[in-house]
């Protein structure tokens, strides 16, 4: 998904400009998140056990990739990690609920 800015950050001109360059970036990344989503659901079906759903190992070569792919674009990696750890623990919250309706 390619994502267009009608300015980049140079071609602002005051807050507003600003304000409204990050709020199309915010939509973008929400609707990305909620096709995350999507995905993960999806996974349930093919997970045989809680393990299986919980994935630890997947889980923190995640986050390690993560933190490469924040250093990678300037990032504080701590703060990456923060956020996918809270994120994707949620979404395995999620995938265990649909899971365990399923079975």
């Amino acid at each position: 998904m390619e994502i267009t800015n009608k300015l980049s950050p140079g071609a602002c001109e005051n807050m507003a400009d600003i304000r409204a360059e990050i709020d199309l970036l915010d939509a973008a990344i929400i609707k990305l998140i909620g096709q995350r989503y999507q995905y993960v659901q999806a996974a349930a079906k093919f997970k045989t056990s809680e393990t299986a759903v919980r994935a630890p190992e997947r889980f923190k070569a995640m986050l390690l990739q993560r933190r490469e792919w924040a250093a990678a674009q300037g990032l504080n990696p701590d703060v990456i990690e923060k956020l996918y750890s809270d994120l994707v623990s949620y979404f395995i919250q999620e995938e265990m609920n649909k899971w365990k309706s399923e079975v």
